[in-house]
């Protein structure tokens, strides 16, 4: 038996750092993405300050394995310029090799994924992706740990499909 759904009411306009997945959605589209995380096992949460009835959630809890292909390495260069450590996949990175880099990657890290979702007064269906490399267990790998391993950028085709898949719906 589900619970029933709240009362919901659309955010004003759409914040920065969201990216509009579909034009003309519904409040029945952001509850079907709702209730297949939570079918999925996914953790549902409210924003913080919002209200229960704020068509607005973050959706936590899914993680990529083998996905060092999809790391930046120019912020981890730049990061290199000021401070070099000594780690061979680091060293291979700086002679233009990424490949050890990103093997490290797919040994010891996976790519967590956070989405909050909502629906703008527009009817724009939107989401805020939050995507990061985490180790899968701390210590292990031999990465320096203040090295921010950033994702890169994903097209909005590609968060779309990343949701859907997080929320069994692809």
């Amino acid at each position: 038996m589900t619970s029933p759904r709240p009362a919901s009411r659309p955010i004003p306009a759409q914040p920065a750092g969201y990216v509009q997945l579909a034009r003309y959605s519904s409040l029945t589209h952001l509850w079907r993405v709702i209730a297949g995380a939570e079918r999925m096992g996914r953790e549902v949460t409210l924003v913080r300050g919002d209200t229960e009835e704020t068509a607005r959630r973050k959706i936590s809890g899914y993680a990529l394995a083998n996905a060092g292909t999809f790391i930046d390495t120019t912020p981890i260069l730049r990061d290199l310029e000021d401070g070099f450590d000594v780690h061979p996949a680091l060293v291979a990175l700086l002679a233009g090799d990424t490949e050890p880099l990103k093997t490290e990657l797919n040994a010891h890290h996976e790519l967590q994924l956070d989405f909050t979702i909502a629906l703008a007064a527009n009817r724009d269906f939107i989401c805020r992706p939050d995507f990061r490399f985490v180790p899968i267990v701390k210590g292990l790998s031999d990465l320096p740990s203040h090295l921010k391993l950033r994702a890169r950028r994903f097209s909005r085709d590609e968060i779309n499909m990343l949701l859907l898949r997080a929320c069994g719906m692809a």
